[in-house]
């Protein structure tokens, strides 16, 4: 988003939240309000007046295994359900990072607006789980639950794009976490597209980068009070989007664009995640309510 007239990683004027205007762009504050409705509506399902607790460990399990397709492992909601063993191969280990990560999000929310780049790390590690990956230079142990440094290259072949150099990370890292600390007026939603859209852009860790930029926008949707409960899996929408016409990959393209529109198309497409994942969070609370579940 560095091309954009107010991106985070830019320097606006004494006082501006460079967040706020993101809400003008076309189709942005249609989305907010949408997304507003559908998680009105679903908090309002009579099956959470007693049985939330299981809807948000459904929506925590559904949402961990879309963030784990898209990360190259794409498997039954089923097949995730009954494993118990993630370390056999490259695909159980992805899975069980997305299991460990995306369940991680929900414990840190006391500490993500006083230090927000503690808890990426945290989250970081907790997705590398302490595992060396000898096929990438610079990899090791101590390499986790920090920034890459120069010269260390990063495994995520789900996202073929330009790397940021890691002066780069370092000062738009720094932008990212002072915008969060001090806040800003403008929508969860707005806020959590750019964190996410963010760490996608700069890849910040050596590995599991897009895990924990999934999870991260999982931490400012709860933590701002627009989902509270954590019921409405937004990784299931950016993968229904993927899975249908390339959409999660085309919208994060725009991002990169750092266009008003580019920008602007990819808070449009969170905020369709958002949506999705309040409609399968619905569809799970319909079955509780037929006793299918």
């Amino acid at each position: 988003m560095s091309n954009s007239p107010q991106a985070p990683g830019s320097q606006p004027s004494a006082g501006a939240d460079p967040l706020v205007p993101l809400g003008g762009l076309p189709g942005v504050g249609e989305a907010v309000d949408s997304v507003r409705r559908a998680v009105d509506l679903l908090y309002k399902h009579r099956v959470m007046r007693r049985r939330s607790t299981e809807v948000t460990a459904e929506a925590v399990l559904r949402g961990a295994r879309a963030s784990a397709g898209l990360a190259g492992a794409d498997w039954a909601l089923e097949e995730v359900r009954r494993r118990s063993d993630f370390s056999v191969d490259g695909q159980a280990r992805t899975v069980g990072a997305a299991l460990r990560v995306t369940a991680e999000a929900g414990q840190l929310l006391p500490i993500w607006r006083q230090s927000p780049l503690r808890v990426l790390a945290r989250l970081h590690l907790v997705a590398a789980g302490g595992v060396q990956r000898p096929e990438v230079p610079g990899s090791g142990v101590d390499a986790i639950g920090r920034p890459r440094l120069a010269g260390e290259s990063v495994d995520e072949p789900t996202l073929p794009f330009e790397l940021p150099s890691a002066d780069e990370v370092s000062a738009r890292l720094e932008s990212l976490a002072e915008l969060i600390v001090a806040g800003s007026s403008a929508p969860a939603l707005v806020t959590a597209a750019v964190v996410h859209g963010e760490l996608l852009a700069l890849r910040p860790f050596v590995s599991h980068n897009s895990l924990v930029a999934r999870a991260a926008e999982r931490v400012v949707l709860v933590g701002s009070g627009l989902d509270p409960k954590s019921i409405c899996p937004a990784e299931v929408g950016h993968q229904e989007a993927q899975s249908a016409d390339g959409g999660y990959a085309g919208a994060f393209e725009g991002y990169l664009s750092g266009t008003p529109e580019g920008v602007g198309a990819w808070i449009v497409h969170c905020g369709r995640s958002v949506r999705l994942g309040a409609r399968e969070s619905t569809a799970v609370c319909e079955a509780m309510q037929r006793g299918a579940a």
